[in-house]
């Protein structure tokens, strides 16, 4: 049919090719996550994620007004909890008064129509640094399963609207889910981590929180017992479909880049919301090479985000929020 139809006339102006973009970021694409920390007036730049910050309840407060005027509408809550209240069993994450609920309480009542998540796992509260109760170099499921979901009801009843449970223990979205019923907590939707990968993507967020698993014996030294192999396909779409019958109103893949076939596997599976997560390790590689010159920090971070969505996120947790919103403009 050439010269009849030349694909380029669709791509001649950018006028042309804003008008026929099949994909296209807005401010509510985006979920961002926040770290907490005790104290005041803290704003603390993590050394391995430059120009992002461990955040004071007050300095929190600003942070999550700054956000929602930006048109960013969606907060995803971690905690980095001090050494003297870490246990094996996750202890202070029941704390009806603890750093988790009181930054909860924080963002509601800075912005009250702010969507607040939160993070529902044990390893920041874990002496071991592991998602669940260790015992004997083993995971315990059903034991630690039981702390999530009184985790869920505390997070839930200091007024979260979602739990985002992301330690990948067997049977803890029925448990949350029925805990929260119990409770009245109809209304608190679970973001369930379904199929969230072994990788070894994470690790400046766990330099954020200082949640990495401690070297000691009779403890394991990796995650792989409940994350999941980065080889294995089917079983992220058998995860994520026993999450959705359980209960999960939203569900997530995690790592994102290097695994968004799972994204586009789960998208064409399932009718719920898919979110994805843009990790530490992808931020702080681009962040890197961009420092030293060899990518364009912009191009390539939305580009990023650009591929997320084609993927078929509805939801982007990302670091690069702020960056990309801005730019939007």
């Amino acid at each position: 049919m050439y010269p009849l139809i030349r694909n380029r006339r669709l791509r001649s102006s950018n006028a042309i090719r804003h008008l026929v973009r099949e994909t296209i970021l807005t401010p509510s694409d985006f979920l961002v996550p926040l770290f907490v920390v005790e104290g005041r007036g803290i704003k603390e730049e993590i050394p391995s994620m430059p120009n992002y910050y461990r955040l004071s309840l007050d300095q929190l407060a600003k942070e999550a007004k700054e956000l929602w005027h930006m048109g960013l509408c969606a907060v995803l809550l971690f905690v980095k909890v001090p050494e003297n209240l870490k246990d094996n069993a996750g202890t202070e994450a029941l704390n009806a008064d603890g750093l988790m609920q009181r930054a909860i309480k924080t963002v509601k009542q800075a912005c009250p129509e702010m969507l607040v998540m939160t993070d529902v796992a044990l390893d920041p509260y874990s002496s071991y640094g592991h998602d669940g109760i260790v015992d004997k170099g083993r995971i315990l499921n059903d034991e630690t399963v039981e702390v999530l979901a009184e985790m869920s009801v505390s997070h839930a009843q200091a007024g979260a609207d979602f739990v985002a449970p992301s330690d990948m223990m067997d049977g803890r979205i029925l448990s949350i889910r029925e805990a929260l019923e119990e409770e009245g907590l109809v209304d608190t939707g679970i973001m369930s981590y379904s199929a969230k990968y072994a990788s070894a993507f994470y690790g400046p967020f766990r330099d954020a929180l200082d949640s990495a698993p401690v070297d000691m014996q009779h403890v394991p030294k990796n995650k792989n017992t409940y994350q999941m192999d980065a080889a294995n396909r089917f079983e992220a779409i058998r995860e994520t479909q026993q999450d959705i019958d359980e209960g999960a109103d939203i569900v997530m893949v995690k790592p994102g880049l290097c695994y968004l076939d799972i994204v586009r596997e789960i998208r064409n599976e399932v009718d719920v919301p898919v979110a994805v997560y843009q990790v530490s390790g992808e931020y702080a590689m681009l962040k890197a090479a961009a420092e030293k010159g060899w990518l364009d920090h912009d191009a390539v971070m939305m580009e990023q985000l650009i591929a997320i969505k084609r993927a078929g996120a509805n939801i982007i947790a990302s670091y690069f929020a702020k960056d990309a919103v801005a730019l939007m403009g």
